[in-house]
């Protein structure tokens, strides 16, 4: 059941304070946060049986964010979902902080520390497997990159979790088509991507991954037979037009009349 009627002022809610938190720390992946806010809201305040007061309950669904760079963004939802006070937020990717520049298991909700590409899938597959030999329900949901799939680990994994069935297991990929040194066309190919993993044995759905009403519909649909692989359609840097689609919000930290005008377009609601 969702958590909140206005799942969109939530998403907004997470780019804002991603602008906030990553302009104050110095920090960057200000575009690979943005492209993730519906996938997350649909998530934590839709998706995922989670209690935020007990953060290791053992019936927990689990979520990987194996494209750990974006944590700020997986960290607003933690703090508005209530796993810890949203005054923290203040203290990201700063000296002291619990806060780091990856995702870190010293934050509650946070299953695994993320950041070195191409892990994420592999241990959530582990996850898995050892949850149905337990006898478990839960889910276990993996976010990749679609640059990340450019390691060879993730094929591995997904052949491994394809032999074993595993319909407890949902990667989703946040597919915004650009990666840390240039547009994925170019980098390496994917395509055809849908085709890749339904080859590798897995279920997959396609998704527009701004549309949170079908985001929620195809995250809330489970495979009894296969694991299944959510490809989202995102874009990078969405919300902040200027943003949008330029790699240069890979890296840049918003400062100054950038800033203003990136707070300006989220308060217009642009998106």
């Amino acid at each position: 059941m969702p958590i909140v009627t206005d799942l969109a002022a939530v998403s907004l809610r997470l780019r804002q304070h991603v602008l906030r938190m990553i302009s104050t720390a110095g920090s960057s992946h200000v575009g690979s946060c943005f492209s993730i806010a519906e996938l997350l809201t649909a998530l934590y305040f839709d998706v995922l049986e989670v209690r935020p007061d007990e953060p290791k309950w053992p019936d927990r669904d689990r979520f990987i964010l194996s494209k750990g760079h974006a944590c700020a963004v997986l960290y607003a939802a933690l703090a508005e979902r209530g796993f810890f006070p949203l005054s923290w937020l203040d203290t990201f990717y700063q000296n002291g902080s619990r806060l780091a520049g990856h995702a870190t298991t010293t934050v509650p909700g946070i299953e695994v520390s993320t950041g070195s590409l191409g892990h994420g899938l592999p241990i959530g597959l582990g996850m898995a497997l050892a949850g149905r030999r337990d006898g478990r329900n839960h889910r276990v949901v993996v976010m990749l990159s679609d640059g990340e799939c450019d390691e060879g680990t993730v094929w591995e994994a997904a052949m491994l979790a394809a032999h074993h069935r595993l319909s407890n297991l949902t990667v989703i990929i946040d597919y915004n088509k650009i990666q840390s040194l240039g547009a994925v066309e170019d980098v390496i190919r994917l395509e055809p991507f849908a085709d890749k993993w339904a080859a590798f044995g897995w279920r997959v759905l396609e998704v527009d991954g701004h549309n949170l009403h079908a985001v929620v519909a195809t995250l809330r649909d489970r495979s009894e037979e296969q694991p299944t692989c959510v490809i989202a359609h995102t874009v990078k840097g969405k919300g902040v037009p200027f943003m949008e689609h330029q790699l240069l919000w890979h890296y840049r930290t918003p400062r100054g009349e950038e800033l203003e005008q990136a707070e300006r377009a989220l308060e217009g609601g642009v998106a």
